[in-house]
């Protein structure tokens, strides 16, 4: 029997993601991009200090190699590819950084053809540009978060969005070659990326010297609630699930079904009472396929 644990958790993290991005729009018109980075790995460490000490797993035997490759990993997908992709959102909308975002999966794929060996055939190649497709059709449709900008600022956007691909393709290949064919666990593994990726925020912070973030936000009780459910959610879970993926399944796959987070949208669209379109169900229907044809390759 086929198992299926990599790509379950990607689409796992991939849900988790789609209901704490939600969160995380509302967070940014209080705390600037990279503070709200800063905070939310801050929480998620301490989350995953607490899961350890619950189970157990304590100090671990790590290759200095895969130590070094899963510290880049967080250096350059969360410290750098996070806080690049909410500054995409501040310029050209959730819509136009999702429909940016399904580029990772091909990156990520030709990265681990490059590095790591990782052939795909045919019918894989046809599943992650079906799935794309699937996605990409359900974000064009959702235009109310379209924003009139300049092209000066759309191309910054673009700029940016397309750096934010390039940082998680590359994390992505660094933290499969790094826990692939080793012991370490993904608990682990995602602790080491996300304080890697916090210390080096924390730098940043401090050298920017930044003042246009106020610590009073955080006295409000909902920002507070706020950011502390999307760390958890989002970060801690989500990280925690994206490592589980990427252990257990080639790179290619375990980014492109990581990549679906927009699918998942359309059902609380509509328990929130939302309407829906017909082409938003298709496409969700079109991205079913294409994750099918993964799973049983």
């Amino acid at each position: 029997m086929t198992d299926f644990s990599g790509e379950v958790a990607a689409l796992s993290a991939a849900c988790l993601w789609s209901i704490a991005s939600v969160v995380y729009s509302k967070l940014g018109l209080s705390i600037p991009p990279l503070h709200l980075n800063l905070i939310k790995g801050i929480i998620a460490i301490g989350f995953f200090v607490f899961t350890i000490l619950i189970t157990g797993e304590l100090f671990p035997s790590i290759a200095t190699l895969a130590m070094c490759l899963l510290l880049l990993s967080g250096v350059i997908g969360i410290s750098l590819g996070d806080t690049l992709f909410f500054h995409t959102i501040n310029t050209l909308g959730p819509r136009r950084t999702l429909l940016m975002q399904t580029l990772t999966s091909p990156m990520s794929a030709i990265f681990g053809l490059i590095f790591l060996q990782e052939k795909l055939n045919a019918l894989a190649w046809c599943g992650i540009l079906i799935t794309i497709l699937g996605v990409t059709w359900v974000i064009t449709e959702r235009t109310q978060d379209v924003k009139n900008i300049s092209m000066t600022e759309f191309r910054r956007g673009i700029f940016f969005g397309f750096l934010t691909c390039i940082a998680g393709a590359i994390g992505a290949v660094l933290s499969r070659g790094a826990i692939a064919d080793t012991q370490i666990s993904p608990l682990w593994a995602a602790l080491l990326r996300l304080s890697a990726g916090t210390l080096i925020l924390f730098i940043w912070t401090l050298l920017k010297q930044q003042t246009n973030f106020r610590l009073s936000s955080l006295q409000n009780p909902r920002i507070i609630g706020g950011t502390v459910f999307a760390a958890f959610f989002g970060t801690f879970l989500g990280i925690w699930l994206q490592q589980t993926a990427i252990k257990f399944t080639s790179v290619g796959i375990a980014s492109t079904l990581l990549q679906t987070s927009p699918i998942f949208v359309i059902p609380f669209a509509i328990w929130m009472g939302e309407k829906v379109s017909v082409r938003a169900i298709l496409g969700v229907f079109i991205s079913i396929t294409g994750i099918a044809l993964l799973f049983f390759l």
